[in-house]
């Protein structure tokens, strides 16, 4: 059977920005047989994401995180369909999802990797179990509700970084849900904007490319703010905790402001801004989303309930063709996507 990987062409340094000539196309063979344990399976979609830059350092600074290899093929969330199966969770016909989803048109893969989806909670978007319905909503979810201290009725007000991508759209709506009573997304589009305040319920957004960010926020946030969620770091999060009330919280998501730079993670603050951090007894934790899995079921059901109901409004941005996918990549580590960056592989 043929099949595609993509491989390293070249290998970053720290520094740097990845582009789409990284990765190469190349055609490959799977084993013949299917051994006991394991699952042939056809790929439908490929997630992209902005940890995957951390993937191309040999050091990816994180413990759970593995460095991609040269001229293997690279991984992450993906959704399939089962074609051939010889491990007792899994049929023909099934369809199927695993963190660990080779850049593939087709795989043999170890059936303890993977989990059977159930089309029916997301109407059959199959691909919402690799955005809003999957770790990406977690994260936001699970990130308010841990670390954001939200309670209804408090009068809380959320600001959110990156707030057009997969991971702020949904986390500013859940802000919404869980009881914020104003929610102000930053984004670098005018567009994006304004999807943010018509489609997805926030009161203002900020094109951080137009103006003075922390005079914008001084101005729609004029009792300060209670909760930050994070996704970009840099000049932008200094902007918004200059504005952050005491006592309250930053929500760690991201910082894919600093992912090109040679830093630590988290990255450190400036001395000024630290100072007010620790001034205001300002919160800010690391946070992760795989050490909450123990709420992971759950909280998929409460995602699942939201986007049936129209509650959590959902997007994507789709690219066909898993040739495509390194331009994906490149696209989306600069901002090109609205919603949750997804390459369909197949039908």
């Amino acid at each position: 059977i043929l099949i595609y990987l993509f491989n390293f062409k070249i290998i970053l340094g720290k520094n740097g920005v990845p582009v789409a000539e990284n990765f190469r196309l190349e055609q490959s063979t799977i084993p013949d047989t299917v051994q006991e344990g394991q699952v042939c399976v056809r790929t439908l979609y490929l997630s992209v994401d902005p940890y995957m830059r951390c993937r191309m350092n040999e050091d990816t600074g994180s413990d759970y995180l593995l460095p991609w290899q040269l001229s293997e093929a690279a991984d992450g969330g993906g959704i399939g369909v089962v074609e051939e199966s010889k491990h007792n969770n899994f049929a023909k016909g099934d369809f199927v999802t695993s963190f660990k989803w080779p850049w593939q048109t087709v795989a043999v893969l170890d059936g303890s990797l993977l989990q059977k989806l159930v089309p029916q909670l997301v109407d059959g978007h199959l691909s919402f179990f690799l955005g809003a319905a999957g770790l990406t909503g977690l994260t936001a979810l699970l990130g308010i509700k841990e670390k954001g201290h939200v309670s209804a009725g408090a009068n809380q007000t959320m600001v959110v970084s990156g707030a057009a991508g997969a991971c702020g759209s949904l986390a500013g709506q859940i802000g919404r849900l869980e009881g914020c009573t104003t929610v102000v997304g930053i984004a670098g589009t005018d567009e994006k904007c304004s999807i943010l305040v018509s489609e997805m319920g926030f009161d203002a957004a900020i094109n951080y490319k137009k103006g003075n960010v922390a005079e914008q926020l001084r101005e729609l946030c004029p009792g300060g703010v209670d909760v930050y969620f994070d996704n970009v770091g840099g000049d932008i999060s200094n902007a918004v905790i200059n504005q952050m009330n005491k006592n309250s919280h930053i929500i760690l998501c991201g910082q894919i402001s600093q992912y090109n730079k040679d830093v630590p993670y988290p990255p450190p603050l400036p001395p000024e801004v630290e100072k007010i951090q620790k001034e205001r007894n300002i919160t800010r934790e690391r946070f992760l989303v795989l050490n909450y899995m123990d709420k992971q079921e759950a909280s998929v059901i409460q995602l699942c309930q939201w986007i049936r109901e129209g509650k959590l409004k959902v997007r994507e941005t789709v690219v066909d063709g898993l040739e495509n996918i390194g331009a994906a990549f490149q696209s989306m580590m600069n901002g090109g996507n609205i919603g949750k960056q997804i390459v369909s592989v197949s039908k």
